[in-house]
């Protein structure tokens, strides 16, 4: 699964990580969803010496694990030993924004984030507050 990554991922490597299965986690991977990670990454300070080839070995590492019994919790142990903690609110405001994207939040995508929550422990209150901006952005008129 994971051998085919040359290198031990990098903090950028987790936070797409962390987007694609957000992304993935309803079975239907949206163009609004992949347009928003696209941005993300194009966009974000954090990703600004990502090597973009990464991304579609992230995507399938992402589809590999989701293929397998346990698969979320192998995921989630790449991202808590290679994302520093200071990033796990980013992780999870990003994830926000994808889930976001299409306008819709479907309900396994809002299993996902609560997952999210508890195993980067985002503080609730903080998790409120990265929810109530996602919302915000993602508005419609």
């Amino acid at each position: 699964m994971t051998d085919q990554i040359p290198h031990p991922l990098t903090p950028q490597d987790c936070l797409v990580a962390v987007m694609i299965a957000i992304s993935a986690s309803d079975e239907n991977i949206r163009t609004a969803e992949l347009v928003k990670i696209e941005s993300a990454v194009n966009n974000l300070p954090v990703f600004a010496d990502y090597d973009l080839d990464r991304m579609n070995v992230m995507a399938q590492t992402v589809f590999d694990l989701f293929s397998v019994e346990e698969g979320l919790d192998a995921l989630f142990g790449l991202v808590r030993d290679n994302l520093p903690e200071r990033l796990f609110e980013t992780a999870y405001a990003l994830a926000c924004d994808v889930a976001a994207a299409d306008g819709a939040l479907a309900e396994s995508e809002l299993r996902l984030l609560e997952e999210i929550r508890y195993e980067l422990n985002i503080d609730r209150l903080h998790a409120a507050a990265i929810e109530r901006g996602s919302r915000a952005r993602h508005m419609t008129a």
